[in-house]
C-alpha cells in the first residue's frame, strides 16, 4: 500500500488542485493512504476534513521579507517546521510527497529531501510562488499549469480540476442550466463574473452596457458577488445573481465569458473550450495577466486591462465580438488546444514516475 502526503494550502488556489489530485489517487487506488499536510490557519483546515481526508499539521512559517523580530525568530521556527514534517513522514511511512505551494509545501520539500523520500511539485500560477521556486530545484518531477511558467524542470500538465468541471457535458446540461437561471437555451449567452466576491470594475461596466448586449441578440448571466449592491433591472434576458453555487450550470450555458483571470478560472474556461475576455485584477505583481497569456497567445481569449473596462469598451470591443461568429468559432478551437481536463491524471503520472525512480 502506498502512502501519499499532499502538502499545500492557505488559499483555494492551492487547496482545490490538491484535493482534485487526492480524489484521483483515492479513486484509482482505494486502499492507498492519502494524507494532507497543511496549517491550522489556512483554508485547508476546513476543506480537507470535509472532503474526508486526514489533515496533518505543520506550523505556518512565512519567509521573512524584512529584518525584524520575525526574521530573527525564523531560523528556529523553520527548523521546527521541518522537524514536524519529518516526524509525519517517518511515523506514517510516507512514500512520496506532492507539494502545491503555500506555507506547508516549503518545509515539506526540505523534509522529504532529508528523509530520502521523492517529492513532486505542482505550480498552479504562471508566476510561481517562492516555495515552489525553491522546491523545484530538487524535485523528482515538476508540473505547471501554464506554458512559460519559469520553474526549473517544469512540464505543462495543466490544472487539476474539480470533478464537476471535468465531467461537465455542456450541451447535455444546457437546457437544465437555462431553466435554472430563467433564460432561453436557444439564445447565445454571455456570462460575466468576478469570483465569489465579485469584481466592482466588471459590475460597473456592465451596469452601463447590459442593454447593448441584449440589443445584440444575446442574453446576459451576470454574477455580481455577494457584497454587490448593483440593482437588478429585472428585464427578460438579463439574469443577475449575487452568488451561484452551481458554476457548472453557468459554464454549461455560457457561449462567451467575461471574467477575472485567476489560475483556476482560466484553466476551467480553457478546459471547457469557451471563448473568453479576461480583465486581470490589477493588484499584485501581474499574476492574473500572466495566467491569461497562453490563452491569449493561442487566440482563445482577449485581454481588457482593468482600468479600461468601461461601458464604452464593452460596446466598442465585446459587443462586436459577440457578432463575429467566425472569430468565436476560432476562439473555441483555440481554447481546446490550450486547456485540458486531464490535469489530475497528469500530476498522478508525475507521482508514479517519481515513485518508480525511487524504488
Amino acid at each position: 500500500m502506498t502512502t501519499y502526503l499532499l502538502a499545500g494550502g492557505g488559499t483555494a488556489g492551492h487547496v482545490n488542485p490538491l484535493l482534485a489530485v487526492a480524489d484521483a489517487l483515492r479513486e484509482r487506488e482505494p486502499d492507498a493512504q492519502v494524507l494532507v499536510l497543511g496549517t491550522r490557519e489556512g483554508l485547508e483546515a476546513r476543506l480537507v476534513p470535509a472532503r474526508g481526508y486526514e489533515l496533518l499539521f505543520v506550523d505556518k512559517v512565512p519567509f521573512p521579507r524584512r529584518p525584524n523580530r520575525s526574521a530573527l525568530l525564523f531560523p528556529a521556527r523553520w527548523r521546527r517546521a521541518i522537524a514536524q514534517v519529518r516526524g509525519h513522514i517517518r511515523s506514517r511511512g510516507v512514500d512520496v510527497v506532492v507539494g502545491f505551494g503555500g506555507y506547508a509545501s516549503a518545509p515539506a520539500y526540505v523534509a522529504a529531501r532529508r528523509a530520502g523520500v521523492p517529492y513532486v511539485v505542482h505550480e498552479a500560477n504562471a508566476k510561481p510562488g517562492l516555495a515552489n521556486v525553491l522546491g523545484a530545484r530538487g524535485a523528482a518531477a515538476v508540473g505547471v499549469a501554464f506554458a512559460g511558467t519559469p520553474l526549473r524542470g517544469g512540464e505543462v500538465v495543466g490544472m487539476p480540476l474539480r470533478r464537476e468541471i471535468v465531467e461537465l457535458d455542456r450541451a447535455g446540461k444546457r437546457a437544465e442550466a437555462a431553466d435554472a437561471f430563467g433564460l432561453d437555451a436557444e439564445r447565445p449567452t454571455l456570462l460575466v463574473f468576478g469570483g465569489s466576491l465579485g469584481a466592482l470594475r466588471l459590475n460597473e461596466a456592465f451596469a452601463g452596457a447590459w442593454q447593448d448586449v441584449l440589443d445584440a441578440g444575446w442574453q446576459l448571466l451576470h454574477i455580481t458577488g455577494e457584497r454587490s449592491e448593483l440593482p437588478d433591472p429585472g428585464v427578460p434576458g438579463y439574469a443577475m445573481r449575487r452568488y451561484v453555487d452551481r458554476m457548472d450550470l453557468a459554464f454549461a450555458l455560457a457561449d462567451v465569458i467575461v471574467s477575472r483571470s485567476g489560475a483556476a478560472t482560466v484553466s476551467e474556461i480553457s478546459a471547457l473550450g469557451i471563448p473568453a475576455v479576461y480583465v486581470p485584477y490589477a493588484v499584485g505583481n501581474g499574476e492574473q495577466r500572466l495566467n491569461a497569456a497562453s490563452a491569449v497567445e493561442a487566440g482563445a481569449a482577449i485581454i481588457v486591462p482593468d482600468a479600461e473596462c468601461t461601458p464604452d469598451r464593452i460596446r466598442s470591443e465585446i459587443v462586436p465580438l459577440l457578432a463575429d461568429h467566425d472569430r468565436l468559432e476560432r476562439m473555441r478551437g483555440a481554447a481546446a488546444s490550450v486547456g485540458t481536463r486531464h490535469g489530475s491524471e497528469n500530476v498522478v503520472a508525475h507521482i508514479d514516475r517519481a515513485l518508480a525512480r525511487s524504488r
